[in-house]
């Protein structure tokens, strides 16, 4: 079974030093992990989402609130017990292995302070370095392996101990960028395969998209949202969320009418309809920001849309972008991937008109 974390109101204020003010890194953070699930924090540099993940792994005290491990219906409260008694396993952005080691004493070293059986060391040693593909270079040591391959043994360190909890701190940011994306795959495969509880910090958006279960979003020491991928990307609740998560148009309006038809918003550049209200919706006559995704931008030649000019063109291979100069000289980014021979020929001067469906406009509130 695998293991739960509440964090109940956690807080963490660094003490003033010279010619610096005390700062709350951590700022009241209340969220449960589920059991297995690859839970990340993502959010700027100094956002808070290291200290909280320090503070789980027991190597910072927290100043204020409670960190709960739930197993099998049993509850413990690790909020000042010793990082060496919490059994969790933790990956470093600096790959942190002994140099004078082979692969395998690297990760037997962490069985071998449990002080585990010799054979029952080398079964689960075999088995670690099995699971991150790493068997073949096991008699290496870690200057003759790439930073991949170094990754993948730190991976496998970790998790040989069989912890309740696995802890990442940005593991892949010292990678060049196909490295990224081909570990991106194996370390999602890895946590669901063994059904850790993983907690991920990260500041790379795509990182946390294409990987994560769920997310919470970070800024300054606080949760700002948490839910699944695609719910943030596609219904932030907050202009910080809808920049922070990937690029976006954002427009100020005014709701002119809302039903069942959609919420209308009036922009100075024309008029946008937006979802049909929800509860807790802004309200008619309310002033509001409109979120729009340059890929929900469909550029036309005439018809309906917000009206505008091509001002820059940039062509990407899979993807053209195209920024367009609306009436009220506000800028609008459309992305479109594949374009047709038609779109593909628009250039600076053309006159389009740019079309959203009301279900990729977001409001949020000014």
């Amino acid at each position: 079974m695998s293991t739960a974390i509440d964090i109940q109101d956690l807080g963490k204020t660094f003490p003033p030093t010279a010619g610096v003010k005390a700062a709350a890194a951590v700022d009241g953070v209340t969220l449960t992990i589920e059991p297995g699930e690859l839970f990340f924090l993502l959010g700027p540099s100094g956002c808070g989402k290291t200290t909280l993940l320090r503070m789980i792994a027991g190597f910072i005290e927290p100043t204020s609130g409670r960190i709960l491990f739930r197993e099998d219906g049993v509850e413990r409260d690790v909020t000042h017990l010793a990082a060496e008694k919490r059994n969790t396993g933790m990956v470093f952005q600096s790959y942190a292995l002994w140099p004078h080691m082979t692969v395998e004493q690297n990760v037997a070293f962490g069985l071998e302070v449990r002080r585990v059986e010799s054979a029952e060391r080398a079964r689960r040693v075999a088995e670690a370095l099995a699971a991150v593909r790493m068997e073949a270079l096991a008699a290496r040591r870690p200057t003759q392996l790439s930073g991949g391959q170094q990754q993948r043994v730190a991976l496998a360190r970790a998790m040989v101990i069989r912890p309740n909890v696995l802890l990442l701190d940005e593991p892949l940011s010292n990678l060049d960028a196909k490295l990224r994306l081909e570990l991106r795959g194996e370390i999602r495969r890895i946590c669901k395969q063994t059904g850790i509880t993983t907690v991920y910090v990260t500041h790379d958006q795509k990182e946390a998209l294409s990987m994560a279960d769920r997310v919470a979003v970070m800024s300054a020491g606080r949760v700002v949202q948490i839910g699944p991928p695609r719910e943030l990307y596609s219904a932030p609740r907050s202009r910080f969320v809808a920049e922070f998560l990937g690029e976006t148009n954002i427009l100020a309006g005014r709701v002119a009418a809302a039903g069942p038809g959609g919420t209308i918003v009036e922009t100075p550049a024309g008029k946008v309809t937006a979802r049909p209200p929800t509860a807790g919706a802004p309200g008619v006559n309310a002033n509001v920001l409109v979120s729009v995704r340059p890929e929900a931008v469909v550029l036309i030649r005439g018809g309906a849309g917000l009206q505008g000019t091509v001002r820059d063109v940039t062509y990407l291979g899979d993807t053209a972008q195209f920024m367009v100069e609306l009436a009220d000289k506000s800028a609008l980014l459309a992305a479109v991937i594949n374009p047709t021979e038609t779109i593909a020929s628009l250039k600076a001067g053309d006159r389009v008109n740019a079309v959203v469906k009301p279900a990729d406009v977001v409001l949020l509130e000014a």
